[in-house]
């Protein structure tokens, strides 16, 4: 849909996008390109009215090594200051993942290590191949976790897990990942892109406003106290009770004609 050198973003019958980081030969690093193009196909697809759902995935048998090793050190020697300046590429695409209204499904099979995990944990749900690995190898290389790890990492497995992981750079696969809450399902590798088409193509069939409201809401759930989270609720449904969505789910459940929002089903 959108020409890049180092991304491939495809659209899907208007409403389930695929974005493929493609850089194979590299294991998908991120390069300063891929994280200025990421940035801007992300702004292109919030703008797709039609669009509802996001596939995430890595082109060949990696989702993505981290940042590019050689990238950073093509740009020499650098102080503090040219190296946060520097930063404000990579917080861009951090903020447009994170902040994107869709649901975003990330699909990851082989290595997802350092900014790659991170991006991952940006995702709304995560398969996992049998043979993915994920790390914070950051300490490594003597750096510290950045793109948002920092942050959603201790809200998905507590803090002594995410200090864990952060500090000892330590390896998981893909069940273990699973056990620590940061994957839904996984599968085999043969099977992992179908199941992420399986379940995006259930998402895309729901109603656009529930789908972005929901997700924003639980996002913001972990900061907000109840009667904030009370008054989320009730503006998120009086927009939703006034959809055509949601008339037509109504027509339909009071004709008998069956709900055509299912949940699939795994088939291995």
């Amino acid at each position: 849909m959108y020409d890049y050198e180092t991304i491939l973003c495809d659209v899907a019958d208007d409403s389930v996008a695929t974005l493929t980081l493609n850089r194979p030969a590299s294991l998908n690093a991120i390069s300063r390109l891929m994280a200025d193009e990421m940035t801007d196909a992300l702004a292109r697809l919030a703008a797709e009215a039609s669009l509802r759902v996001l596939i995430l995935r890595g082109a060949g048998e990696a989702f993505c090594a981290g940042g590019d090793v050689r990238d950073m050190a093509s740009q020499g020697t650098r102080s503090s200051t040219e190296a946060l300046d520097s930063m404000a590429r990579y917080r861009r695409m951090t903020l447009a993942l994170h902040g994107f209204q869709r649901p975003v499904i990330a699909a990851v099979d082989g290595v997802a290590f350092g900014a790659g995990m991170s991006l991952v944990l940006l995702a709304d749900l995560v398969l996992l191949s049998e043979r993915a690995r994920l790390c914070l190898v950051f300490q490594r290389v003597g750096l510290s976790p950045d793109c948002a790890a920092l942050y959603t990492l201790p809200r998905l497995v507590g803090l002594q897990q995410a200090k864990a992981l952060a500090l000892s750079a330590r390896e998981i696969g893909a069940i273990e990942a699973q056990a620590m809450g940061l994957a839904l399902e996984v599968l085999p590798w043969q099977k992992l892109y179908e199941r992420a088409n399986q379940l995006a193509t259930a998402v895309a069939k729901g109603s656009p406003a529930a789908l972005s409201l929901t997700k924003q809401a639980l996002d913001a759930s972990l900061q907000s106290d109840l009667p904030t989270m009370l008054a989320m609720e009730a503006a998120a449904q009086a927009i939703a009770l006034t959809s055509e969505d949601h008339r037509a789910a109504v027509r339909a459940f009071v004709r008998k004609e069956g709900n055509r929002y299912v949940w699939p089903a795994r088939s291995d």
